[in-house]
């Protein structure tokens, strides 16, 4: 039986549309490196691996474990593309709002 890739959810699905408001100027670069990092991967069947996925690539990206991390935001230069907050990233914006708005697309697709 052969498998159909065409019917395969990629993890790039769940960022689009982009959130219409950041937390820093660097967010932005996060989310659209993300994107590329996870684009050929298929959404993993559960919430729990979907959730381990995206930490261990923001982690990979950004240098940081959201979850033991305390600061509330980060500088990273190769994020730094101009601007008073440029290579900034909001740690903050990343736990309790991106990452959640990519879960619970995931959510959805995973439960459709």
């Amino acid at each position: 039986m052969a498998h159909d890739d065409a019917a395969v959810v990629k993890m790039a699905d769940l960022f689009e549309p982009e959130p219409a408001t950041w937390g820093l100027r660097g967010d932005p670069y996060v989310w659209a490196d993300l994107r590329k990092r996870l684009s050929g991967q298929a959404i993993p069947a559960s919430l729990d691996e979907v959730v381990s996925l995206l930490h261990t690539a923001f982690g990979e990206l950004v240098g940081v474990d959201l979850a033991t991390e305390p600061a509330p935001s980060v500088y990273r230069e190769q994020y730094g593309h101009g601007g008073m907050s440029s290579g900034m990233i909001d740690l903050d914006a990343w736990r309790h709002r991106l990452i959640p708005l990519l879960t619970q697309r995931a959510r959805m697709l995973i439960e459709a």
